[in-house]
């Protein structure tokens, strides 16, 4: 058989053409995204983000998103209803949840559930507080209470994805993935964005790797995830035989072949890649350093409630979320699954608060004294709330009324918005998961309107087409 030669010529070269076309245009599309000065800059320039000058007075400089996973009931938490404790047992009303979207009781014979605490008013402001939470409560000055939040998906990873990324279409970048390609990071030793989880002994809604995911941002901005439990990262020792100078010579080596790849075509994945062999190399010495707590004086571990540091526990994540505010991390996500009460919530409220009470008051009072909570917002809260309607011994999600707890970063202390009388519906002062994403990057500095992408021929931002800043909650 004859081999035709020149026609296996011809396609390699078509082949080739497709090939490096293909590149070509996605280079194209991502330098625009990241502008090509800063593409091409030296993995070792620290990413300074495409923000150059804040659009804002900048407040807070850091976030610590303390997010409790499953969805923790306001009724139990900040939001006191009395009213709803008298129509306990007895039919709910039909004229709230009429023609409503609810998620497993629908359809179901509604009976009112009141709250199986006690609320009291603390400090100057008079927030109202769950007796779930003796800690928070001390610090109640502290706290800027929303209690009139409300979102738009009633499922766990949608909502967990809503509250994250303002959408739910995947490939949206969450908003430690915004932080970073705006503002960049403060250190050079630790990745900008960390996330660590814990779980309680009830409750345990699943959540997954989208909620810190980059999206449609290079991969250089999304989240990392730490194990709160032993080793903080897999495999980041040098192995056996293996010293350091050897290892930064093959870090150096696949920084230039790299480079030449980079020279070939615009792909910020490569850029990446470089800066991803760099990180590694640099926390062999810095994450050893940052989950090494034997400096913390004994009195700073019984503040937070931590028996053993690195033991997994929330108390634990706290400390370290600290620690890593102490060293320039800018967005930090610490997940506690231990809120999705369907039945039990008697107990498992009372565990799950008892997890997070202590260890959350602790790092508010932690940063004040060190000088940081000025410049950091912390935000507490889930993807949602619960029903005042009973579901058995628990209750059911709600997408029309939750609450959230703020602290630092410009915000003032206090409570803002108000539900109806029976906690089903938001009616004053109504702030939606885009409005709280809009007023969290003007503490930052970040005009939302202004920090956005260009991605199949749309302007794409973390509050979507909505979002509104509330100044209400702004000191």
């Amino acid at each position: 058989m004859n081999f035709d030669f020149e026609s296996y010529d011809r396609g390699l070269k078509r082949r080739a053409f497709l090939h490096q076309s293909a590149y070509g245009l996605g280079g194209i599309a991502f330098a625009s995204l990241l502008n090509r000065a800063d593409a091409a800059a030296s993995a070792n320039d620290r990413w300074s983000g495409v923000i150059k000058k804040p659009h804002a007075p900048v407040r807070a400089r850091r976030v610590i998103h303390l997010c409790m996973a499953g969805g923790p009931s306001h009724l139990e938490t900040f939001d006191w209803k009395p009213k709803l404790k008298e129509l306990d047992g007895k039919a709910f009303p039909e004229s709230f949840t009429k023609g409503q979207q609810l998620a497993q009781l629908q359809g179901a014979e509604l009976k009112a559930r009141g709250a199986f605490c006690n609320f009291s008013k603390y400090g100057q402001t008079g927030n109202e507080i769950s007796d779930l939470f003796p800690h928070m409560a001390g610090i109640a000055d502290e706290l800027c209470i929303v209690r009139s939040m409300q979102t738009e998906q009633i499922n766990h990873d949608t909502a967990h994805a809503f509250m994250n990324t303002g959408s739910i279409i995947k490939g949206r970048p969450s908003m430690g993935s915004w932080l970073l390609y705006g503002l960049g990071c403060e250190t050079e030793e630790l990745p900008g964005f960390v996330v660590l989880t814990s779980a309680g002994k009830t409750g345990q809604q699943p959540i997954s790797a989208r909620q810190w995911s980059s999206g449609i941002l290079p991969s250089k901005f999304q989240g990392i995830l730490f194990n709160s439990k032993g080793d903080a990262v897999h495999y980041l020792g040098s192995p056996d035989g293996v010293c350091q100078s050897t290892q930064r010579q093959v870090v150096e080596e696949v920084k230039r072949l790299n480079g030449m790849l980079a020279e070939e075509r615009i792909d910020p994945e490569i850029q990446t890649r470089i800066a991803q062999y760099e990180m590694a190399f640099k926390m062999q010495s810095s994450v050893p350093e940052l989950t090494d707590m034997k400096s913390e004086p004994q009195q700073i571990l019984d503040m937070y409630g931590v028996k053993q540091p690195g033991d997994g526990t929330f108390a634990s994540n706290c400390l370290l979320a600290r620690r890593m505010a102490e060293r320039g991390v800018r967005m930090i996500q610490l997940y506690h699954r231990a809120w999705d009460h369907h039945g039990g919530i008697v107990d498992g409220m009372k565990s799950a608060a008892a997890d997070v009470d202590q260890a959350t008051a602790a790092l508010i009072k932690d940063l004040k004294q060190r000088g940081l909570l000025d410049d950091t917002l912390i935000l507490w809260g889930g993807e949602f709330g619960r029903t005042p309607m009973g579901q058995g011994t628990g209750r059911d999600h709600h997408i029309l009324a939750f609450s959230v707890a703020m602290a630092g970063g410009g915000v003032k202390p206090g409570t803002y918005g108000a539900t109806d009388e029976l906690g089903y519906r938001a009616v004053d002062d109504v702030v939606h998961v885009h409005d709280l994403h809009s007023t969290m990057l003007r503490l930052m500095g970040v005009d939302d309107k202004r920090l956005t992408v260009k991605f199949q021929g749309l302007d794409v931002r973390l509050t979507g087409i909505a979002g509104h800043v509330v100044k209400g909650i702004m000191a």
